[in-house]
């Protein structure tokens, strides 16, 4: 046994020292020598192995996904150099190129990925920002742009202080439609919850006071003047909504009659939505408004 683990030992090129001693074994040495010289070569053979698995490892972990950070990253391959220099002093030569560079290797890969991640950040806002650029280039420069959006392409409430005041109006209109039975309800004024008409114009004045409120880029402005008006048209059973909001400021007041009419248009679904659940809330729109840079504007039939 102990000569077969001596010329095991030989045949690798190892050498086995104790305190500056080689240990000889023959054929007729102790029980004791005999023991040493199979934990020597148990302890060797562990070695061997572990080493030949940290160089696979090492070979492995660049294509694998990264599980490590920079500063383990820096240890592994320092771990790495410590054990070829180890290895070089058992075998009498370096390893071969390939393995003991693979630690460095796979520690500037996975830095460079990692910086890839940070210089990709850094540069969201310029690419959005040159993207933006580009579609208005495309667009031509008489288009009118979106006011909302920055240059960086976030959201932004618009700075109105540089424009003039003016007297500026707006009216809006909506469609309830409620079908024949729900319309006979409220013509004979008989829903549950009372007078459908009347409670949906209140809600709508109300909605268009609130109107900074319930849009969250506009302006808290100052109305003179707001209407809602609601008539029934029985050629198709529906609530036919009209709103409209005036002031004088810097910024117009189309949100202020639209929201008018949606809320008085959802205020009548409200209302009769226990006698049919069909009803629809259709045709938002603005239909004209004046004052402001672009003056007059009127919806074309």
């Amino acid at each position: 046994m102990g000569c077969w683990l001596m010329v095991s030992c030989e045949e690798l090129g190892l050498k086995v020292i104790d305190d500056g001693l080689m240990v000889v074994m023959n054929a007729n040495g102790g029980v004791f020598e005999r023991i040493m010289v199979a934990m020597w070569g148990l302890i060797v053979a562990v070695l061997i192995i572990g080493v030949m698995f940290l160089r696979r490892l090492a070979v492995i972990v660049p294509r694998s996904t990264r599980f490590f950070s920079s500063k383990d990253s820096l240890d592994l391959a320092s771990t790495i150099a410590e054990l070829n220099k180890e290895m070089e002093s058992v075998f009498g030569e370096p390893p071969p190129d390939g393995l003991a560079n693979s630690g460095n290797r796979s520690c500037m890969a996975q830095d460079a990925h990692h910086n890839s991640h940070v210089i990709l950040g850094s540069t969201n806002d310029k690419f959005a920002a040159q993207e933006l650029s580009s579609i208005s280039h495309h667009l031509g420069e008489n288009t009118p742009g979106l006011t909302h959006v920055g240059s960086t392409g976030k959201a932004q409430m618009v700075d109105v202080s540089p424009k003039e005041t003016s007297s500026r109006t707006a009216i809006a209109s909506c469609k309830v439609v409620l079908g024949k039975k729900v319309f006979d309800l409220v013509l004979a004024n008989q829903m549950a919850k009372g007078d459908v008409l009347t409670v949906a114009k209140i809600a709508g004045i109300n909605g268009a006071k609130h109107t900074s409120t319930l849009i969250p880029l506009c302006h808290n402005i100052t109305l003179a003047h707001v209407r809602v008006d609601l008539r029934l048209d029985p050629e198709d059973f529906s609530v036919e909504i009209e709103g409209e909001a005036a002031s004088t400021g810097k910024t117009g007041v189309e949100m202020e009659a639209m929201t008018a009419v949606s809320i008085a248009g959802l205020t009548v679904y409200d209302m009769c939505k226990a006698a049919s659940k069909d009803i629809q809330v259709t045709d938002i729109r603005l239909e004209r408004k004046t004052g402001g840079k672009t003056g007059y504007w009127c919806r074309e039939e």
